[in-house]
């Protein structure tokens, strides 16, 4: 009775197997689909595919572009990989597009910085501009992390031509092309029209990308030499800032009144004077002392303030 009911018991399982195997979808053919690597599995083109669904039955287009497969073909494809029954969702053929990236020169671009960066010619203040020798074609490259990768570059400091070969993903031949480098680096600019004589703040000066030979042969100052300096002359907004428009900030003016101050050990001898020259902290001046009428060499030390060189002579004139 046992092995009786454990027959029954059997043979309902293999109906409700074969119930559920009838019932079970048929893989559905997909309308055009696109794919996003080198080759087309059957869970790309079919809904339902089941454990088939990894299994690769054509090789896909090249990076951005599609072909058209036909029902036919995709039956024969199939029977190979032991499905023989599919719908077709009454479509006798379906198109197959790749996804890709278009490979831009800012692209490239990118990868020779990287090159250049690495090899220390490139600093954090500098960038750089290409210029090629004939236009680049038009490519897409396989949709990649990486979609090119710089694998030779010709390049000598010093000399703006250079000649790069890259991989492009999913194409078979290299790319290579060739022109100029400009090498970029950031130079200080002011951001407004200042007057002779500002003394200028971090809000005055912005830094923007000039050439690297210009800014070699005009003179370059870091931002941070900049603030706290005075302008020796009128200058536009957006005029690069040089070593030659900036100087020290003005403690003592030409023809202002000062104080002419003489220290030797605990020895302070004071007196009023004109200064014949404007100067900057530390800077020389020459002052005349209008008690005597008798010119004097000093340093300016603070505003408005002289200090004079030791000396019998001097001393005398004061």
């Amino acid at each position: 009775m046992m092995f009786a009911s454990l027959l029954k018991h059997t043979g309902l399982a293999l109906a409700f197997s074969a119930l559920a195997s009838m019932a079970q979808a048929e893989p559905l053919l997909r309308g055009d689909v696109t794919v996003h690597s080198a080759i087309v599995t059957i869970g790309d083109l079919f809904e339902n595919a089941g454990l088939f669904a990894e299994k690769a039955v054509f090789r896909a287009p090249a990076p951005g572009t599609a072909g058209v497969l036909s029902v036919d073909d995709i039956a024969s494809a199939l029977q190979s990989a032991g499905i023989e029954r599919f719908e077709t969702a009454g479509l006798d053929s379906i198109r197959v597009a790749r996804s890709g990236v278009d490979v831009e020169l800012s692209l490239l671009s990118d990868l020779i910085a990287t090159d250049l960066r690495q090899r220390g010619i490139l600093n954090a203040d500098m960038d750089m501009d290409i210029a090629l020798d004939t236009p680049l074609p038009a490519l897409v490259a396989a949709n990649a992390a990486q979609p090119a990768a710089l694998s030779i570059l010709r390049y000598m400091p010093g000399s703006s031509t250079f000649s790069a070969r890259f991989e492009v993903s999913g194409l078979d031949r290299p790319l290579d092309i060739s022109g100029q480098i400009q090498l970029l680096i950031a130079a200080p600019h002011l951001t407004r029209t200042l007057p002779q004589g500002t003394i200028l703040g971090p809000s005055d000066i912005e830094m923007r990308m000039i050439p690297l030979a210009f800014a070699e042969s005009s003179g370059l100052v870091a931002i941070e030499d900049l603030v706290g300096m005075q302008l020796q002359r009128q200058t536009r907004a957006g005029v690069m800032v040089r070593p030659a428009d900036i100087a020290a900030p003005q403690i003592v003016g030409r023809n202002d009144a000062v104080t002419l101050v003489y220290q030797h050990g605990a020895l302070t001898l004071t007196s009023t004077g004109k200064a014949l020259n404007a100067a900057s902290l530390n800077q020389p001046v020459s002052v005349l002392n209008t008690m005597t009428n008798r010119v004097l060499q000093g340093v300016a030390t603070q505003s408005g303030t002289v200090t004079i060189h030791s000396g019998p002579q001097q001393l005398a004139g004061l």
